[in-house]
């Protein structure tokens, strides 16, 4: 679709495409498919005006028991997620609670129906997947698209067991910065049944005062998109008060958008939202065990 693309959104709009390999099968109709994407990259351009940069990426996901609770019409299991960031205006949360309600729009009355959204919503609803926004006013937009794993006749679904306590016991105290709360319990839950010593803020300045107070921290889990201090500028503080302190960066923005927008550097350790309770597992053990 990279052609048509880029005909519909201009010249001075950039499209990056990541696009994983071995990709699960889906099972959609590739027209709609077509359609949902051809919305989005739409609005995305909407979004940006007459500059900016779109991407597109594809992977394998694993949305698990957790992030089936908090999202009642979502069924844990493997999915083929499908994300368009762009880096535009932003939604403030009011408008993102009715994005994808019909006929709502923000769009001016010569500016198109604004209907694009609700049609995205029928079509992945109707395919039996779920999509998702990630939006801050003044740093853009991701919209995901998660398709179910299709599995063939010959093919066993392959089963996925949340992790327990770890093997070793850990010692660790993990300080977690997330504005949102129901993403902050969940969080801090999940670390606490792999056994680690959880403290959490919720913002950038209650973090840097809750550091003060916790000097023993080994580890700051912070959010990179928040109100006043973002979790980059966080982070520059902390490090500069305590310089052996690792930090995991992670958002619901995909990491591509995030770093090569120039949000992030490339080497920075970051996990992307949703993750599940193995992949948290294993990141925080792969940072803390690094020399």
């Amino acid at each position: 679709m990279s052609d048509l693309l880029r005909r519909a959104l201009g010249e001075t709009i950039r499209i990056e495409t990541v696009l994983a390999g071995g990709l699960w099968k889906t099972h959609a109709d590739p027209s709609q498919l077509e359609n949902a994407i051809l919305n989005l990259a739409v609005n995305a351009r909407d979004a940006m005006g007459e500059d900016g940069k779109m991407t597109i990426e594809t992977a394998n996901s694993h949305l698990d028991e957790g992030y089936a609770a908090t999202h009642a019409e979502v069924k844990a299991g493997q999915y083929v997620m499908i994300a368009v960031s762009d880096t535009g205006a932003g939604m403030p949360a009011d408008v993102m609670e009715r994005a994808f309600e019909p006929f709502f729009t923000t769009k001016p009355v010569d500016k198109g129906t604004g209907l694009g959204l609700s049609q995205v919503f029928g079509f992945v609803k109707q395919s039996g997947g779920h999509v998702k926004i990630y939006s801050e006013p003044g740093q853009g937009t991701t919209i995901r698209i998660y398709l179910p794993r299709f599995f063939g006749p010959e093919e066993a679904t392959i089963s996925s067991e949340r992790a327990g306590n770890p093997a070793v016991p850990v010692t660790e105290t993990i300080l977690v910065v997330e504005d949102d709360p129901r993403v902050r319990a969940s969080t801090t839950d999940a670390m606490r049944e792999l056994g680690y010593t959880v403290i959490h803020a919720t913002s950038g300045q209650e973090a840097l005062e809750k550091l003060g107070d916790n000097p023993g921290v080994a580890l700051m889990f912070t959010d990179i998109v928040m109100p006043v201090m973002n979790g980059r500028k966080l982070a520059e503080e902390a490090l500069a008060r305590m310089p052996k302190l690792k930090v995991i960066f992670t958002t619901g923005f995909t990491r591509n958008a995030v770093v090569h927008n120039g949000v992030l550097d490339h080497d920075v350790h970051f996990l992307a939202k949703p993750f599940t309770i193995e992949q948290l597992a294993a990141k925080l053990r792969d940072v803390l065990d690094a020399k």
